[in-house]
């Protein structure tokens, strides 16, 4: 072999070796999705619990209203995990997985608008339900206050950071 055909056998070699370094997004994304399943069994438990306590007056209207909005939150920050796992492994390890097409990512903005359409969905559940809590009363204003500056700082950094290209605008029409 020359010195040319061993260079361009290094270079092939480590173009091979980064390309595979996209599979390390596997572990990340499968923890993610059994983090999902966790959360959403859960909460899918401590929802059938409230029920359960509803409809034997164990708990009180506000006591139920609670249980069921932190039920409703740890699904919620399951769907987030969710998506993350699914966008992470759709972007890195193969495109044509079956999923539907809400869910399909076909690139890191797509995953980024996703994921604050949730995390605005979690934050709305939280301050719901420190609003109904009586013995957090006090913290409404508070809590209002973060939520409102935490929603109004994501929707200026996703509009910041959108995409304004072609690919982008023919969606829009």
């Amino acid at each position: 072999m020359n010195e040319t055909q061993t260079q361009g056998t290094k270079v092939l070699d480590m173009g091979k070796i980064l390309g595979l370094t996209r599979y390390a997004v596997v572990v990340p994304a499968l923890a993610s999705i059994i983090g999902a399943l966790l959360l959403m069994a859960q909460g899918s438990i401590a929802m059938l619990v409230a029920v359960y306590n509803a409809a034997g007056n164990l708990t009180q209207l506000k006591s139920s209203i609670v249980e069921v909005l932190t039920a409703v939150d740890a699904i919620l920050l399951g769907t987030v995990l969710l998506v993350i796992g699914f966008g992470l492994y759709e972007l890195f390890i193969d495109a044509d997985i079956d999923v539907p097409d809400w869910l399909r990512v076909n690139d890191l903005d797509d995953l980024k608008t996703k994921l604050i359409g949730v995390v605005v969905a979690i934050i709305a559940v939280v301050f719901v339900g420190v609003f109904v809590d009586e013995n957090r009363a006090s913290d409404v204003v508070a809590y209002g206050l973060g939520a409102g500056a935490l929603v109004g700082g994501l929707g200026i950094f996703a509009f910041a950071t959108r995409k304004t290209g072609p690919a982008k605008k023919e969606k829009q029409l």
